[in-house]
């Protein structure tokens, strides 16, 4: 993270977005997201300037299941990104939010008729298909409402992208998306050109998260580019939209080295450009960041409330939230490091496992992490939560979900409120007992 988003002042106290975390915790208390909005701007720039200077025709589509909720959506909008949303609830989201409908693009490897029908009736820009069987309810939804859907087909070219075996998508085998071996993509594509209410406007291939080298990116590119020429020379389709996705890394630890966006983009449009026939348009190159537009933003603050030396000399760190708030080290195995407020770097003197207030043994946020000597109450705050963390974010054990404030120029305002344990039972229902024989 960089010295705008997170810095110790001279006191080692720390600052997020012009904002000391202490007086985050003191008013909104915690566990608390906290997202700094210049970081969140910088990315989006970079992205848009980098996208333009292809000269290609280009879209930026924020993927929304980094991080959601109305304020986001109401941010995003002066930007003129499109939004890409994954469920009923997030388009719901977007469009609470004012969203143009006409920049959302709905995907989703599940999408039942009735959140179809809600996206058709909303008049979302694309559909990303994911299945022969929902390229079917589209076409029957379109023709019910007298409309043509236009639709992007979802590929999986095979490309291992080197990431976490539960977030890689472009193998074969995924339960994303049509393979592209054994004619499946083939049978997609047919049925997609026949079908008289869905317009096939292009490809998408997105072949994982966290990806921290370029050549994935190219060679998932170049595996579309080569499918759409298959079809150019067999029936004359080639396709207004390219989308390669999102998946562009950030940085956890300091072994994490994201590839040159600059570069990166600057080769795909040389491949765009080499490879669409002469007598061909180019198409529009889409790609969907969230993570590497939110992530970084994000740290969370937790309240020091145990510490704990265990037989073999193994010392626990236990704070006010865990698993429920970021599931992402027990599901992934994914790293966040942690600083103490008010604590020098320099001086950490020993190895701590930080541990949640979650009823599992595997609830552990940092699984090793050296520190400076901590006492209970201090606050402990992860880096890098900004995607993922709110939105996997569960209310397991009947644990209230965190707030989410954005800090922007020294000024920190609520994006989203915290849950009350009066939330907890807001859709519970008393008990009724039920007669029995006896009771008659």
């Amino acid at each position: 993270m960089g010295p705008d988003t997170l810095h110790n002042d001279e006191t080692n106290h720390l600052w997020v977005g012009g904002v000391r975390v202490a007086d985050l915790a003191e008013e909104y208390g915690t566990p608390l997201y906290v997202m700094d909005e210049s970081t969140m701007r910088r990315r989006v720039q970079e992205f848009v300037r980098l996208l333009a200077e292809t000269e290609l025709p280009t879209r930026l589509v924020y993927a929304g299941k980094a991080f959601l909720c109305q304020a986001m959506a109401g941010w995003l909008k002066p930007f003129g990104v499109g939004l890409d949303v994954v469920s009923g609830g997030e388009l719901y989201t977007a469009l609470a939010a004012d969203y143009d409908p006409a920049a959302i693009v709905f995907h989703g490897n599940v999408k039942p008729g009735a959140e179809i029908r809600y996206a058709l009736e909303a008049g979302v820009g694309q559909i990303v298909v994911d299945s022969l069987a929902e390229l079917q309810s589209i076409e029957r939804e379109a023709a019910a409402l007298g409309v043509r859907a236009r639709i992007l087909l979802r590929l999986t070219p095979g490309i291992d992208a080197h990431t976490h075996a539960f977030i890689r998508t472009g193998q074969f085998d995924s339960k994303f998306g049509f393979g592209l071996a054994d004619g499946i993509g083939d049978a997609a594509v047919k049925s997609a050109l026949d079908l008289p209410h869905l317009d096939l406007i292009g490809f998408h291939a997105h072949i994982g998260s966290q990806i921290l080298e370029a050549e994935p990116f190219f060679a998932n590119l170049e595996a579309l580019l080569e499918y759409a020429l298959k079809w150019y020379r067999q029936v004359g389709y080639w396709p207004r939209v390219l989308d390669i996705g999102g998946g562009f890394g950030v940085r956890y630890g300091e072994d994490d080295d994201p590839p040159d966006l600059g570069p990166t983009f600057r080769r795909i449009a040389a491949a765009v450009r080499e490879m669409t026939p002469a007598e061909a348009r180019l198409p529009e190159l889409a790609i969907e960041p969230g993570r590497s537009i939110v992530g970084e933003a994000g740290v969370t603050l937790y309240r020091v409330g145990a510490l704990k030396r265990v037989p073999g000399g193994k010392r626990y760190l236990a704070v006010d939230g865990g698993m429920g708030d970021n599931i992402r080290p027990a599901l992934y195995q994914a790293f966040y490091p942690a600083r103490l407020d008010g604590k020098a770097t320099n001086e950490r003197t020993d190895e701590f496992t930080v541990a949640g207030r979650y009823c599992e043994s595997g609830d552990i946020l940092v699984p090793s992490i050296r520190l400076p000597e901590p006492g209970v109450g201090d606050l402990l705050v992860t880096l890098v939560t900004g995607a993922y963390n709110y939105s996997m974010a569960s209310n397991y054990n009947r644990i209230p979900r965190p707030a989410v404030v954005l800090v922007a120029d020294g000024e920190a305002s609520v994006w989203v409120e915290r849950e009350s344990w009066a939330d907890l039972v807001r859709h519970d229902r008393p008990y009724a007992a039920v007669p029995t024989p006896n009771d008659v």
